[in-house]
């Protein structure tokens, strides 16, 4: 079964970190991120690949006097897509919290032991 807005490619762990931290900034300097989120190199790398094919992050590379500085910001469809699936989780969440007395009763409800 789908939700709606869940998106299983923001799901990942490590994705879902990285647009979140994204989320909260404009512009973040690739270290930051790295360090922030405790990545390697080459596994931080790899997931804003994955999250700029999608559409869902901006990738800006440019020199600070002869060093490259990478930065990534999270563009209109990625925030959406966080939204989107922020809003799906809460709605798997809230569910948890609904008083279990108030859902449809099933045949194993139903059933009497020792029958």
């Amino acid at each position: 079964m789908s939700t709606a807005g869940f998106d299983e490619l923001i799901h990942a762990p490590t994705r879902l970190e990285i647009v979140s931290l994204l989320a909260a900034a404009q512009w973040a300097d690739f270290k930051y991120i790295r360090d922030e989120l405790g990545l390697s190199d080459s596994a931080l790398s790899k997931q804003l690949s994955t999250l700029e094919s999608a559409g869902y992050v901006e990738i800006r590379r440019r020199f600070v006097g002869k060093r490259p500085r990478t930065s990534a910001s999270l563009s209109t469809a990625g925030r959406q897509a966080f939204e989107k699936h922020v809003a799906a989780l809460q709605r798997i969440v809230a569910r948890s919290q609904q008083d279990p007395g108030a859902r449809p009763a099933t045949e194993a409800d139903r059933a009497v032991p020792g029958r």
